[in-house]
């Protein structure tokens, strides 16, 4: 199908970008497209304008910031650099694992982080990977700037707490510390598919081996992508242990609530919650130890 009649709009800032939002009503932003233009040509979603925010400089980078301690990730980095960087493939193996993963390549080659992040559809890679990493979000307005955690960004399906008037300009990650690791598992029907489960974790351990901090992010497992809050609680202090590991993976399942379609029955997939979570936490710890996973 063809998309309705819609205005476009190729601003050269980000206040270019903001003013255009205030001023039309349920404008879009468009950086990769892969969600937007599909829903566009369903019919799905009309947008009277869309806002390019493709011709802004300064916006496709990928940097550590040591004064505020996280990994900085602008709006127009694609799915690409992520997968073509040594920085991330070295000391950001969740990151890595989660890029390698999402669609083919077209998709990666336009396709952001920035933009699945607010688009807020629960079976996208990103959102559940960040949840684990306990990324935050940057988010700008009219009013300038606002740092949002992701854990507090999600509100339903699609739906998240930006305003109409925001965008966002920064995804920020902490930065990578001695002793932790992390990774994604993703289960598909095909290779390029959306996940029919899909689970991110990033393990921190303490100097005497044990579990210091654990992150895990469930996706396509429920109405928005979830942090399995309880299953990080519970490795909190605990030694790296297959009962321990087993235990959060059922708590993690627990925290799920997928629904039945043609990706399959609620019952696998919480099963494959269980299991997923429990291999990315294995690589997790394995990538803390040192090894390679």
């Amino acid at each position: 199908m063809i998309p309705a009649s819609f205005r476009y709009a190729a601003p050269r800032s980000i206040s270019d970008a903001v003013d255009l939002l205030r001023t039309y009503e349920d404008a879009k932003i468009l950086a990769g497209g892969h969600s937007l233009l599909p829903l566009m040509k369903l019919r799905l979603a009309n947008p009277p304008v869309l806002v390019d925010i493709n011709r802004i400089p300064g916006l496709a980078y990928i940097r550590e910031d040591a004064e505020i301690g996280r990994l900085r990730v602008g709006a127009l980095a694609r799915h690409i650099d992520f997968e073509h960087s040594d920085l991330i493939r070295e000391r950001y193996p969740l990151l890595w694992d989660t890029a390698r993963g999402i669609g083919d390549p077209l998709v990666r080659n336009r396709g952001t982080m920035a933009g699945a992040v607010a688009h807020a559809d629960p079976a996208a890679d990103w959102p559940a990977a960040l949840l684990a990493a306990e990324a935050e979000v940057v988010a700008s307005g009219p009013d300038g700037e606002r740092v949002i955690e992701i854990r507090d960004l999600y509100i339903a399906i699609l739906t998240t707490v930006l305003q109409p008037q925001e965008l966002v300009t920064e995804v920020r990650v902490p930065l990578a510390v001695p002793r932790s690791g992390g990774a994604y598992e993703k289960l598909e029907r095909k290779v390029g598919d959306y996940a029919v489960i899909g689970v991110g974790a990033q393990i921190t351990l303490d100097e005497s081996g044990n579990i210091a901090q654990a992150g895990i992010g469930l996706c396509n497992a429920g109405p928005t992508s979830i942090k399995a809050i309880d299953a990080e609680e519970f490795l909190a202090g605990k030694p790296v242990a297959p009962d321990n590991i087993n235990e959060a993976a059922r708590l993690a399942m627990e925290a799920s609530d997928p629904v039945d379609d043609d990706r399959g029955p609620v019952d696998y997939k919480r099963a494959m919650v269980r299991e997923l979570t429990r291999r990315a936490l294995r690589r997790a710890v394995t990538r803390a130890q040192g090894g390679a996973a």
